[in-house]
């Protein structure tokens, strides 16, 4: 494909996404209709799709209006581009530009020149005070690419040297000890002997840093009750020799589980997936995880379209789920047991004000700690809270 006709399929993809479709279905129907187009092709077509979203209101100020067409039209004005290179109506590339749209257009000014939603503005912004700006443009960009070494399998060093032998280049990355930050080829590790034999795992810096901060001993029954793809299972797992802890993952979504047993097998650990009535017929336990549903405000830059489907009625509905996971969970806890509280959030009315109310409601609990990391530390937001049950 021509840079001309992977603009043109991207502006097809955002002016879908735009009317409500998610971006990663309409990513795989695209692929689907259109065989010709080789991984390269597929690769430059999501990125343009991906780096649209994430810049989607100071795009489509530069570019004039919210269209896919504008966006894309104020990707190329933003980085100093002429965009009548591209949109030359030759072979399949977008039409030339009009009249009205060369005359359209101008650079984004105060939170339009940020990506952050109106509404949501002043409560980041007192939230991460003169954190505010620096975060909000690190989320304007990519994410990076971070791996997390089974430590019970390999050395950190040892890692970096078998993913430098497939040509993947990764350096320590100091938020985790387990932590990798991979600066060449990051699409080469899925497909790599070093992932596919249990060595190395995706997953971010500061997702690992959280779990790192999870007391743990030896005979612990922990449940990771928010599981996902089971990530934070793992990395409990490698934390301790095998068989020295019980591991129980759990999701409301069984789907989301569906992984699980197989990255399991690969890392070499033992995780038993729980259905939900099943949860408190194994209780009690000596660690509770939950890594609730959140605004995903420190992940943007990974999953864009949150940050402009998030409401104040979203936001309200997420903080009253959090609560009542905390109340849920609570009693799922032995005596003397913890409870990781953790989001992948930027708020504090997700993050500390959470704990705030658990523990004015709970007087037999205790903070322990509680850490709040943005993106500027190297990986995404994050929040951590260790509460302790007397």
């Amino acid at each position: 494909m021509t840079p001309g006709a992977r603009v043109a399929s991207a502006i097809e993809i955002l002016d879908a996404v735009l009317a409500g479709d998610p971006a990663e279905k309409q990513l795989t129907t695209w692929a689907r209709s259109n065989r010709y187009a080789g991984s390269k092709d597929r690769v430059a077509v999501r990125d343009l799709v991906f780096e649209a979203l994430r810049c989607k209101q100071s795009f489509s100020v530069w570019g004039g209006e919210q269209t896919g067409r504008a966006i894309l039209t104020g990707l190329f004005r933003a980085q100093g581009l002429d965009p009548q290179d591209v949109f030359t109506g030759e072979g399949y590339a977008p039409k030339p530009l009009s009249e009205e749209e060369l005359a359209e257009g101008h650079a984004p000014q105060d939170h339009d020149a940020l990506d952050v939603p109106e509404w949501l503005a002043p409560q980041l912004q007192a939230d991460l005070g003169e954190d505010f700006a620096p975060v909000l443009t690190l989320l304007q960009s990519r994410a990076p690419v971070f791996l997390r070494v089974n430590l019970q399998a390999t050395t950190r060093d040892a890692a970096i040297a078998a993913l430098a032998a497939e040509e993947i280049v990764a350096k320590a990355h100091d938020l985790s000890p387990s932590a990798l930050l991979v600066t060449k080829n990051p699409r080469r590790v899925q497909n790599s002997k070093v992932f596919a034999e249990g060595y190395v795992e995706l997953q971010d810096a500061a997702s690992q840093f959280v779990t790192d901060q999870i007391p743990l001993k030896n005979g612990a029954r922990i449940l990771d009750y928010c599981a996902g793809g089971g990530g934070k299972s793992l990395a409990l797992a490698a934390r301790m020799p095998k068989g020295a802890v019980s591991l129980f993952a759990h999701d409301i979504s069984h789907l989301r589980m569906r992984d699980i047993p197989v990255r399991a097998e690969r890392a070499g650990v033992e995780v038993t997936v729980l259905e939900t009535v099943e949860v408190a017929q194994n209780a009690p336990y000596d660690v509770v995880v939950c890594d609730v549903p959140c605004s995903g405000s420190g992940a943007w830059r990974r999953a864009p379209e949150g940050k402009w489907a998030l409401t104040q009625e979203r936001l309200d509905e997420l903080t009253s789920i959090q609560a009542e996971i905390l109340a849920k969970t609570k009693e799922y806890v032995a005596k003397g047991g913890v409870l990781a509280f953790l989001t992948c959030s930027l708020l504090r009315a997700e993050n500390e004000a959470q704990v705030e109310a658990f523990l004015v409601a709970n007087s037999d609990w205790r903070c322990m700690s509680q850490e709040r990391l943005t993106p500027l530390a190297g990986g995404d937001g994050f929040f951590v809270a260790i509460l302790k049950r007397a």
